[in-house]
């Protein structure tokens, strides 16, 4: 994914390709297609799927970070994206979260790292990596294969002294290890 409507791979020989799109919808659509293929034409997925949709600026987020993001998340099915079971992007508040805390699935952790900011990002999470043989009780089926749009709105660095972008993580963080917060988990703005 590349500014401007872009996309760039590589063929089986190495050569390079770029392709332009009509729309920035355009190109985040065949990003996530290039993502379910990837995924459909893996014998086992053992590892999350990432594909940038847009890039982003700035530095590559890592463990430590503290992110607001916004998200969508699908169940797998079929071969393709199947009911969304939980969403934030309609609502008030963004999903406040520190890499490696933990805090998230196991797919997030690994598959958010090198995200930046204003960046989105697709993510297909197999069941060791989500919710396993558990599941959701009542919303995520036992060994559920997981797709996820996220989109990093805020950053703060771990390495920065102070927020530049003002961004305050509260102290109490949601116990259940999910990209879904208590609704008290975290302070408002």
């Amino acid at each position: 994914v590349r500014p401007n409507n872009y996309s760039t791979f590589y063929d089986d020989h190495r050569q390079n390709w770029s392709i332009m799109f009509e729309s920035e919808k355009a190109a985040v659509d065949f990003s996530k297609q290039v993502c379910i293929a990837k995924c459909n034409s893996s014998p086992a997925l053992d590892s999350v799927l990432c594909q940038d949709l847009l890039l982003g600026e700035g530095q590559g987020v890592e463990g430590g970070d503290s992110l607001e993001v916004a998200y969508t998340g699908w169940l797998f099915q079929n071969n393709g994206l199947g009911q969304v079971f939980d969403s934030n992007v309609n609502k008030d508040k963004l999903l406040r979260l520190k890499l490696g805390s933990g805090k998230v699935i196991k797919g997030w952790e690994e598959g958010m790292l090198g995200m930046k900011k204003g960046g989105r990002r697709f993510l297909i999470i197999p069941p060791a990596w989500a919710y396993g043989a558990q599941g959701v009780a009542g919303r995520v089926p036992p060994d559920s294969t997981l797709a996820f749009e996220v989109e990093v709105r805020r950053v703060k660095l771990t390495k920065e002294c102070s927020g530049s972008d003002g961004l305050s993580v509260s102290s109490r963080d949601s116990p259940a290890p999910s990209p879904v917060p208590s609704s008290d988990g975290f302070s408002s703005d």
